[in-house]
């Protein structure tokens, strides 16, 4: 489940060590956006470090890296995949070729730290106009691809425009994620709400966002963490009712029956599949059937 993951700077010690203590599904440790370029070489082993010694109580921990455009993310990738990380945020893809590069040279750390090849995931941040358009063909380009992310700052800057608060200049763009993503198989994971003290703005764009089927979001400060998983999480009513929907499908599949009803609406497979997955993110699944 990626409800949410955390950035964290890689040039705070503090900060890394208790990232995990907040309660996000995932992390991120930052060596791109957060780290000035007199810091990149120390940041990196500071990074290194603590993911050699420190657990993280089974978070989903990944390392943003500086961009395939630039000197460092050949020495970023050296320093963290043998640390068996769960994957890598690659910033400013735009095309295809993008990743089928950063997959090649995972490929070759991989077989030199004895990591499984393929084992690190590959987290594709699209933060320009000609990432946007090519979203399913980057998200197709390796199957270490799990998950595509719109940008927020940079692509609004590659528009030329800014980000408001209504979010309106990524509307289109975060509907196209959501199709590009179905259409690849892999997760979209929404981009960071920058407001830290706009709670109320935070909840707007989180019920809109998973209205629009994204996975989960980026989240910049702890404190907008519970507030995502509350938005994101199936409510009891929700669950209830894709227990009741799933239970009358297999109830009709017993008795050899097709279409159902259920309080009124008639139930066919699209519906049971919601049904099932609500209860899956819910963790209401036992193997026996809905509990």
């Amino acid at each position: 489940m990626r409800r949410t993951m955390l950035y964290l700077p890689g040039n705070n010690p503090n900060m890394l060590l208790r990232g995990h203590l907040f309660g996000s599904d995932g992390l991120i440790f930052d060596l791109e956006d957060a780290v000035s370029r007199s810091e990149k070489d120390s940041s990196r082993i500071l990074v290194r470090e603590v993911l050699r010694h420190s657990g993280f109580d089974g978070r989903e921990v990944t390392v943003r890296i500086n961009g395939l455009d630039t000197e460092y993310w050949r020495d970023d990738l050296a320093a963290v995949v043998p640390c068996r990380i769960h994957g890598i945020r690659v910033p400013k893809v735009d095309t295809p070729q993008t990743i089928r590069d950063l997959d090649d040279a995972l490929s070759a750390l991989e077989s030199r730290a004895s990591v499984p090849i393929g084992a690190t995931k590959v987290f594709c941040l699209l933060e320009t106009a000609l990432g946007v358009w090519n979203a399913y063909d980057i998200a197709t380009a390796s199957p270490r691809v799990t998950a595509i992310i719109p940008g927020g700052e940079d692509l609004a800057a590659d528009l030329r425009t800014s980000r408001s608060k209504e979010g309106t200049e990524l509307e289109w763009i975060r509907r196209m994620m959501i199709v590009a993503a179905r259409a690849a198989g892999v997760d979209a994971l929404d981009t960071v709400f920058p407001s830290v003290t706009d709670e109320e703005g935070l909840r707007r764009e989180a019920l809109f966002t998973k209205q629009l089927g994204f996975d989960g979001k980026s989240v910049i400060h702890p404190a907008q963490i519970p507030i995502i998983h509350e938005i994101y999480d199936p409510t009891e009513a929700e669950v209830e009712k894709a227990r009741k929907i799933v239970a009358a499908a297999r109830e009709a599949a017993a008795r050899g029956l097709g279409a159902v009803s259920v309080d009124g609406r008639m139930v066919d497979l699209p519906v049971v599949r919601r049904a099932e997955f609500t209860l899956e993110r819910a963790g209401a699944m036992t193997e026996g059937g809905a509990r």
